[in-house]
């Protein structure tokens, strides 16, 4: 009548419901289950084929033979002041394989207390981890010597970065600095982790024994990731902006920005932390709102290089956004965008009506709302027109639109709905070009995809998705700097036979992640890669055997070979 384990209250309530034939909710509530948990005990009960109630419990060991064969030898390393972690080391030298929390428990069980905390002196020795040297631009030398590095293959973006003054841009900036670490060393040495993909800035801990890292940047070594995670809180976005600025202007002239066309778009970096200042937005790739950082970016459409980033946003800043980029790029380089092509939810309707008056062609999409879906399924069959896109690659060459006048915020475009385009529901583009056909928009619209590819390849290779910032001004420092290394990464690629149109994260891998025998002499700095299966297309690039003379090492000169691998 008192089951004394549940087991037996199991058997029991089974055996009125089915041999006593009890209601289930009386045996429910009499033997102190749910009616719903009963109905699932006997669901299981019915299918299985041989139930077990009345069983012997398997009694336990009463001893523990890895803790008695090493008892006598533990406690006698003990009685020598020997911590747990050496009694441990030793007894598995021995055969004895006893960890630390078990060697731990053995001498509380003995009654032995935890030793004293010892200074280093008084410890045995033992291999332990090597204290590297701290980042000193004074401890800089260039003495003849020679050495391998990992990482050669950065030695390719010096001679762009001479020739662009990328220390000039430290100094216009007003970027922070030390007499220990100046400004223009402290962007290089940051601008390094973009350009080798570290994931986080912990990771460089890794590579601080590396020489060659130390010498693209013009210091003794790389500097510790506690420098490195804290450097940009001293920058802010007033900074930023100048650093861009600067960049805008080194490179003015050059193959980096052409200006014909930029695409447009935001992407959230998602936070895993825990801090109440960080918004809540969408992140696409997990199809869901979570704390994240609101960044906008701009590319050039023609060489594909990011041109301006900002992270400083807050929530209803986002459809000003797209006027800051038009008053950086005017301000930078004296004339405003010469077109525009982004998403729907960029800007507003009364954002494009103010675009419309500057004078500044765009293309965008138009939200499908319920009643512009249902004119598009109105439409007949005769209104449609067939456009044929030039473009081999793609599936979807022969797309149907319907063209229409449309007035939004005053202001008058043009109108496409667009099927037959690979998507399952109708694209409508807003447009204020009035002498462009239909086939070079749609055209010009699909080309958009190369900044959603760019993002993907910025979020694998750059780590926008990684950052090790919770603080948005962090984060935009960290964008400016993904800014300067697309750009660099582009101008390489122009190099490189075949590759003007790769992603970074393929560049790296077959061009940049490369070892070399860096070799320092009087007369200059010769960098010696080692032979890769992609080699010959750097040998074809015209940067090797040109020597450069490079201002942070005292104006010594780089010299790229490749006698090791020819």
């Amino acid at each position: 009548m008192e089951p004394h384990c549940p087991k037996q209250r199991q058997y029991e309530a089974l055996r009125a419901y089915y041999v006593d034939g009890r209601p289930s909710a009386e045996v429910a509530r009499d033997f102190g289950y749910t009616e719903s948990t009963f109905h699932v005990m006997c669901h299981n009960f019915r299918r299985e084929e041989a139930p077990v109630f009345f069983v012997t419990p398997k009694k336990g060991p009463k001893t523990q033979p890895k803790k008695s064969a090493a008892h006598d030898l533990a406690v006698s390393l003990r009685k020598q002041n020997r911590s747990i972690y050496e009694i441990s080391t030793e007894l598995k030298e021995k055969g004895f394989a006893l960890g630390a929390t078990a060697v731990r428990e053995l001498l509380r069980e003995e009654g032995f207390s935890a030793l004293p905390r010892r200074l280093d002196d008084e410890k045995p020795a033992s291999v332990g981890p090597v204290i590297e040297a701290v980042a000193d631009v004074r401890s800089f030398s260039l003495e003849p010597r020679r050495f391998t590095t990992s990482c050669g293959g950065l030695f390719l973006f010096i001679p762009d970065m001479v020739r662009l003054g990328l220390d000039e841009m430290a100094r216009s900036a007003g970027l922070p600095g030390s007499k220990m670490i100046p400004p223009a060393w402290a962007m290089r040495a940051e601008l390094a982790l973009k350009l080798w993909s570290i994931e986080r800035k912990s990771h460089v801990m890794s590579l601080l024994a590396d020489e060659g890292l130390g010498l693209f940047a013009g210091l003794n070594v790389m500097p510790k990731k506690s420098y490195l995670s804290e450097y940009s809180s001293r920058i802010d976005h007033a900074k930023t902006m100048k650093f861009l600025s600067s960049w805008h202007t080194q490179a003015a002239g050059g193959p980096v920005f052409q200006g014909e066309s930029f695409n447009l778009d935001f992407h959230s970096a998602p936070f895993y932390g825990e801090d109440s200042v960080i918004e809540r937005h969408y992140v696409s790739m997990r199809s869901r709102r979570q704390p994240s950082i609101l960044v906008f970016l701009a590319q050039d459409a023609a060489t594909q290089a990011f041109c301006y980033s900002n992270a400083d946003l807050r929530k209803g800043e986002e459809g000003e956004e797209v006027f800051h980029f038009i008053d950086f790029w005017k301000r930078t380089h004296g004339k405003l965008p010469a077109h525009l092509v982004f998403d729907s939810k960029l800007t507003t309707y009364d954002g494009l009506a103010r675009i419309d008056a500057m004078g500044i062609p765009f293309i965008t999409l138009r939200r499908r709302s319920s009643s512009i879906l249902e004119e598009i399924r109105q439409l007949p069959a005769s209104a449609w027109r067939v456009a044929e896109l030039d473009v081999p690659t793609r599936k979807y060459k022969t797309p149907r639109y319907f063209e229409q006048a449309v007035t939004l915020s005053g202001a008058r475009f043009r109108q496409l709905f667009i099927i037959d385009l690979g998507h399952e529901e109708p694209t409508v583009l807003l447009t204020n070009e009035p002498r462009t056909t239909a086939k070079s928009l749609i055209t010009r619209y699909a080309q958009r995809m190369l900044i959603e590819n760019s993002l993907s390849d910025a979020v694998r290779f750059f780590h926008m998705n990684a950052l090790s910032s919770a603080v948005g001004l962090k984060v935009d420092f960290d964008m400016a700097l993904l800014v300067v290394a697309s750009g660099l990464y582009r101008l390489l690629a122009r190099k490189m036979r075949g590759y003007a149109d790769a992603h970074a994260r393929q560049v790296f891998r077959d061009l940049v992640d490369m070892p070399a025998t860096v070799t320092i002499s009087e007369t200059g700095v010769e960098v010696d890669f080692h032979r890769r299966t992609h080699l010959p297309i750097v040998l074809a690039s015209g940067l090797l055997d040109k020597p450069v003379s490079v201002p942070w090492w005292d104006g010594k000169s780089l010299r790229l070979t490749t006698r090791s691998g020819s």
